[in-house]
């Protein structure tokens, strides 16, 4: 298990202000940080100009072909997919019009999967709030790879559902709480 390289987080019903609670918290120096949030096209750039001005990291609407950097936070696209492929030796993000996938578009799964598949070990996954099971297999499969994963627990979590079925088919190897989630991933983004 190398330095974490790359933190994922997926989010839903509840997750913009989950997402503002965590980012807020989050210094310098952090891995690049590639979030889905199911936001409609258009309000995923206010949110991402909301985060930039409150945020100690550079937060951005993620863009076709960008080159990942470290303390900066790329907030998937409202109505378009998300995910990571290697351009040499860097990640770059890939935003696309696909089906959705559990309806959803941007769909967590997308980005995760690609996750496990890219970056593997070096990768720390998170799943917060929502309703359903996007992200579910998707984290399931980071971990399968070796990444380190955290899920929102059930007290903080606004729905317990897209959690409570990562956590349920093992995807999640410990649950905190929403005002322990900065530190957790910190904690777990600094760890040699």
């Amino acid at each position: 298990m190398g330095k974490i390289s790359l933190i994922a987080i997926g989010s839903s019903t509840g997750g913009v202000e989950a997402l503002a609670t965590i980012l807020t918290r989050l210094r310098p120096p952090l891995p690049p940080i590639v979030i889905v949030q199911h936001i409609p096209a258009g309000f995923s750039r206010m949110f991402a100009l909301r985060m930039d001005k409150e945020c100690f990291l550079n937060v951005k609407e993620g863009e076709n072909g960008e080159l990942l950097r470290e303390n900066f936070v790329y907030i998937a696209p409202g109505g378009l997919h998300m995910k990571i492929c290697k351009y040499g030796d860097r990640l770059q993000i890939r935003c696309f019009m696909a089906p959705p996938v559990h309806s959803c578009r941007p769909a967590v799964d997308i980005l995760f999967n690609s996750v496990a598949e890219v970056v593997g070990e070096t990768a720390l996954g998170v799943i917060l709030t929502g309703i359903g099971h996007d992200g579910a297999a998707g984290l399931l499969a980071m971990r399968e790879k070796g990444a380190l994963t955290l899920g929102q627990d059930e007290s903080t979590s606004a729905v317990y559902g897209m959690p409570k079925s990562a956590f349920d088919c093992g995807a999640v190897m410990r649950q905190v709480p929403l005002g322990g989630m900065a530190l957790a991933i910190s904690a777990l983004a600094h760890k040699k």
